[in-house]
Parts: structure tokens; sequence; C-alpha cells
């Protein structure tokens, strides 16, 4: 039928409006618009709520809320050094409505580590966006005797074994941080593994552990004084602390670690759906206001494709395979 023929009262004016709206969508069925997301999107960030992977999980979840009108829930699934979490993403139809805030332990370091996992992140996700790359601040109790880093190694070798650092679990950013950490000094330091980083302030804050490696969960105690920072892991300076050296700088040359966080799909899901995704993620963290929020929490947006993501995963994994001197357990 020629809606342009049609003999009733506002045919025109309907005719005006259903052009309108067809200009507006050039070369693009209606369907093709609301065909995904079919509802809500679950976003799993396996940790603790509190820590940057969960802050970066909301700002992402709120503001593909406000530009797209999606409703995305962050729900929080900690345990196992993330891995449960991840499990159950990887384990989710891959239709796009069920993703993974995933990080460098979930998705690249945890089968050095874990034995009895039940997901293989080689080949269990399709990466489809890089989020930001975070900074790792070394922080101490206050009551620890120790200002710089060169004073913290030589506490800690003058009482072997009697410091500790937090973090979120083995094969988290903080424990392979640390892990580096005591090898390239020679340093005998206890490893407390927690359900998060967020979870290990009270024991920090209360001199029950002596160390961490984070930013933005430390930060706030930093500027209030009831944690003293000593040193920068990743191999440049943080903009939010520029007179903090890094590790490197400060007495162990060549060292080198740091956070990084992205959104990952369970395998098979459709590719159209990974790149609307990953379009809509890059223009999100590519935002002056979110960027200003994120590197004031020690966080660097890093918005890539999702193939140049997928590389990305693979190259860290190879590269702490070489670190640590030894290949993936098999799944």
């Amino acid at each position: 039928m020629n809606i342009h023929n049609l003999q009733i009262p506002g045919a025109r004016r309907l005719a005006a409006v259903l052009a309108a709206l067809l200009a507006w969508l050039p070369g693009m069925p209606a369907a093709a618009k609301t065909a995904y997301p079919s509802g809500p999107i679950h976003m799993v960030v396996p940790f603790q709520a509190g820590g940057l992977t969960d802050i970066l999980a909301r700002t992402i979840g709120n503001r593909l809320a406000a530009e797209h009108g999606w409703n995305v829930i962050v729900e929080n699934k900690p345990g196992a050094g993330g891995n449960i979490g991840a499990e159950y993403v990887a384990r989710s139809r891959p239709d796009g409505q069920t993703l993974l805030m995933g990080s460098i332990g979930t998705n690249a370091t945890n089968p050095f580590f874990y034995k009895d996992m039940h997901y293989d992140p080689r080949t269990a996700f399709a990466p489809v966006a890089m989020g930001a790359t975070g900074t790792l601040l070394l922080v101490v109790n206050p009551e620890l005797p120790v200002h710089d880093l060169r004073e913290l190694i030589a506490y800690a070798k003058a009482h072997p074994g009697t410091l500790s650092y937090a973090s979120g679990g083995v094969g988290t950013s903080q424990y392979l941080a640390g892990e580096l950490l005591k090898s390239m000094a020679g340093l005998k330091i206890q490893h407390i593994p927690y359900k998060g980083i967020s979870p290990a302030m009270a024991d920090l804050l209360g001199g029950r552990v002596s160390m961490t490696f984070d930013m933005a969960t430390v930060l706030p105690y930093v500027k209030q004084g009831r944690l003293r920072p000593i040193a920068v892991a990743n191999p440049r300076r943080s903009a939010a602390l520029p007179d903090i050296p890094t590790i490197a700088e400060a007495g162990v040359p060549g060292y080198s670690a740091s956070a990084w966080y992205g959104v990952f799909a369970p395998k098979g899901t459709p590719p159209q759906i990974v790149g609307e995704l990953n379009a809509a993620i890059n223009h999100i963290v590519a935002e002056p206001k979110v960027r200003a929020e994120l590197l004031s929490l020690g966080a660097e947006p890093s918005p890539m494709s999702a193939e140049e993501f997928r590389n990305f995963v693979a190259g860290e994994s190879a590269k702490w395979a070489k670190v640590l001197g030894r290949a993936p357990a098999k799944h």
C-alpha cells in the first residue's frame, strides 16, 4: 500500500512522520535497532564491590544505560581469584546478555596457578573491549618503619618471613606484582589472599597485613595519611601521584607490573553483537568525563578493537609464561 495515496484525514501527516523515521534509520530495518539486547545485560564482576574492576563495570553499565537505554545489571560473584564469576559467564548463553568484566587474572594468568579451573580463559570467551589499564601502587601500613622502597627491601631482608602482602587472590594483578617483587628483590614476604582487594583494606589499615598493590582502593587512604605510598609498579609514574617513583626507578631495575580490565562475552557470541558492544564501550571510556574520572583513580582508558584486544590478552598470557617459567595447565 502507498501511504501517500491514502485519502483519510491525517494521512499526509502520518506519511511525513514515517518518512522522517525512515530517514533517521538510513538503510537499516527498524527491527535491527531493537534486536540487541533483548533484555537486561548482566555484567559480572568476579570480585567484591569497591575495587577498580567493580568501579569500571558500574561506570560502563551506567553509561550504556544513559546513552543506549540498555538495562545493565552489575553482579558481584567473587571467589577463587575471580574464577567463580568468570566460569559463570563462560557457561552462559552466547547472546551478549551476560558479560564479564575480566582482568589479567581471570583471563590470562589464573591457569598458571589453579589446577582445578572448570573453564579455559584462552578458549572460553570472545574478547569484547579493553576498558582500562590500571596503576598498581605499593602501599604499606604507616606503622611499618619504612618510607621508601630501599628501606622496605632492607627491612624485609632483616626480618625474613615477618612481612605480608594482601591481594585479591592468587593470579590477580596484586599477587603477580607481589611475587615479581619478591623474586627480583630476593625477599621472603607472606602472601595473604582475599576475595577481592577491598576486603583486605580492614586488615591492612589495622596492621594485620603489611602492604598491598592497588590504586583505586588505596588512594583515598593515602590522601588521608592512613596508608603510606612507597612506589609505583607500572613502568612509568602515575598522573594521580606524579611524585611517587616507580619500583624500577627506586631500586629494582627492570621491574614492571600493571593491571588491566576488559569486557568479555561467552565464546560463540555473534560478531555483530561483539562489534556493537566494542563500539559502545570504546566510546564511553574515551568520553572526557569518564576519562578524567578513571585517570583520577590511577586507571588509563585504553580503547581498542575486539581483535586488538584478543591479541593483547594472548600476549599477556605469553608474557607471564616467560616470567613464571611455566606453561598454563591444560583444561
